[in-house]
């Protein structure tokens, strides 16, 4: 009977999600399959393009960097969040959650004027003498993965803050009690068991900078052309929505697969983790 009630309180939102999520993308991948060429057509296209293998791997790159780095400063700083007074914590919350209230768009416009060779980061290295002339720094992938990782480092840290402040302090001061160094009780208490959120915190960066179209559209332009900006580019100005759905249907089958085997490499460092 609470299974039934389960169910029941669930479908609303399974019918919802199955109707305009599930469906749509299937029928998306189901055009790919049926062209005159035949069922493979497309795919063999894309991946015979050495410029559509190239645009797939940077993306695969920045994705990957973007994630990696996230990781790290969002781990450090909701560890610290984590550990500080409520007054404290509240304002670093606040700080870390301030960024999503401004728009994509915005916050890219605003790594052009920081990055521009007229822009904030050349005329301060120029001001101290650190170079003699402004540096190109817009439309590499290093911008992209700077600008990419600022829009998704809050994400990270609203995901870990929870989990880190779930840990009981008990375990830390039993790991101090038995002679553990605060090193010790990071890598062997902490980190494990904050292995959760850091999976879901990967996964939605990954996602989020795998998919991402308007940051690398603006800081990266054509040199640094990802997935996002090509399957745009196919569906609303060569207008082949074949082909467009074929890159939404690679995207999504790679994202499906990071996303395993980021749950593949949680269950080996924490077995209860997932």
């Amino acid at each position: 009977m609470k299974r039934f009630a389960g169910w029941t309180l669930a479908s609303p939102a399974t019918i919802l999600v199955v109707v305009f999520l599930v469906l749509p993308v299937l029928a998306t991948i189901l055009t790919t399959f049926t062209t005159p060429a035949g069922p493979f057509a497309t795919y063999q296209a894309f991946f015979g393009s050495g410029f559509r293998r190239t645009v797939l791997i940077r993306t695969i790159q920045v994705s990957l960097a973007t994630t990696a780095i996230a990781l790290v400063i969002g781990f450090l700083t909701a560890y610290v969040v984590s550990r500080s007074p409520g007054w404290l914590k509240s304002i670093l919350i606040i700080a870390a959650v301030f960024p999503l209230l401004t728009g994509v768009v915005v916050r890219s416009f605003a790594w052009l004027i920081i990055l521009g060779k007229n822009g904030i980061l050349n005329s301060t290295l120029l001001s101290l003498g650190l170079i003699g002339e402004p540096m190109s720094m817009l439309y590499t992938q290093g911008a992209v993965i700077v600008a990419m990782v600022y829009l998704f480092v809050p994400l990270m840290i609203l995901t870990l803050v929870g989990v880190l402040e779930g840990i009981p302090d008990d375990l830390i001061q039993a790991s101090a009690s038995l002679g553990a160094r605060p090193s010790a009780t990071f890598m062997q208490v902490t980190l494990p068991l904050a292995v959760p959120g850091l999976i879901v915190g990967a996964v939605l960066v990954f996602t989020g900078s795998f998919t991402s179209y308007a940051t690398p559209q603006l800081l990266g332009g054509e040199q640094v052309m990802m997935m996002g900006t090509l399957m745009y580019q196919q569906a609303m100005i060569t207008f082949d929505w074949v082909a467009a759905s074929t890159i939404a249907a690679v995207m999504v089958v790679i994202t499906i697969a990071i996303v395993l085997l980021m749950t593949r490499v949680a269950r080996r460092l924490n077995p209860m983790a997932v």
